[in-house]
């Protein structure tokens, strides 16, 4: 049996930022590697514009090369439109798609091309999509936490954008701190009012975040009630839409040894991610 907690490793996120594009050879070595330590799902990649994320251009490829044979990995992938959707959906190895949806006008359209209403309109038509075509749509609801745009943020406009997501009957969001700005004193007590108020809305925890904080933050969210986390081994990663400096994700290997130490059995190849972990790509560094 896998434990409640549920972790999903995002190389895409680690990778998306780097200027030096990583030949495909080499993100599919690592990715296979990533395959053999169990995480719940890996975030492989995602059907953007080649032109803002220049290092996701051969997702399909990667997607394609991969060896899923006897593994429990489920894959997914970002997608921004519905040409995204349709060639995600096309992929029988592919289990989630992920669209970024914000509580902010502003990063919206830097991300998107839209705003927020034209998003929510977009989410209902890829919901309809992913049925169709046995997929699950995962919501990633960025600037969760705060933006630096001074645009307003409260825990109700958080929670207002989750009730319409609700409505169109989604049942995966991720709570995204984007920027880094999420400390215990937010993150508890939006994901316990979430989680209390959206039952059927199962909830992710996507911090960016310095290492030093990491901890904190992983602990807020779990003992709010959240049982889903996303992060990168390394730290590395952040969105290079949000602004210049990026802050990266979470360390998979911290918060793994966090569940560690609290007795709880992730189920996962500890022996194959503490090799990964300590033959960091040379892409990374």
């Amino acid at each position: 049996m896998k434990s409640t907690i549920k972790i999903t490793e995002c190389p895409r996120d680690a990778i998306q930022g780097i200027v030096d594009f990583i030949p495909t050879k080499d993100k599919i070595e690592y990715i296979n590697r990533l395959l053999k330590v169990g995480f719940d799902v890996i975030d492989v990649g995602s059907f953007v514009s080649p032109h803002k994320v220049p290092q996701m251009k051969d997702t399909d490829e990667v997607i394609s090369s991969l060896n899923l044979d006897k593994n429990d990995s489920k894959l997914s992938v970002i997608i921004a439109n519905l040409r995204g959707a349709n060639k995600a959906c096309s992929f029988q190895q592919i289990s989630y798609l992920g669209f970024p949806l914000s509580i902010s006008e502003e990063f919206q359209k830097r991300n998107t091309n839209m705003d927020i209403n034209s998003a929510l309109e977009l989410v209902q038509e890829i919901q309809n999509k992913t049925i169709q075509n046995n997929k699950e749509l995962i919501v990633y609801l960025s600037m969760a936490f705060g933006n630096p745009y001074g645009e307003n943020w409260h825990p109700d406009l958080v929670c207002s954008i989750v009730e319409k997501l609700n409505q169109i009957g989604i049942e995966k969001v991720s709570l995204s701190d984007t920027i880094g700005v999420s400390c215990p004193e937010n993150i508890f007590p939006l994901f316990k009012l979430a989680i209390k108020e959206f039952s059927k809305i199962d909830f992710a925890a996507h911090f960016h975040s310095s290492v030093k904080e990491a901890k904190e933050k992983i602990e807020a969210a779990f003992l709010s009630g959240c049982i889903n986390f996303d992060s990168a081994i390394g730290g590395f990663g952040g969105c290079p839409m949000a602004k210049d400096d990026l802050v990266g994700n979470i360390p998979t290997e911290l918060l793994v040894d966090y569940f560690k130490f609290n007795d709880v059995d992730l189920r996962i190849d500890y022996s194959s991610l503490e090799n990964i972990v300590n033959n960091i790509p040379k892409y990374f560094k």
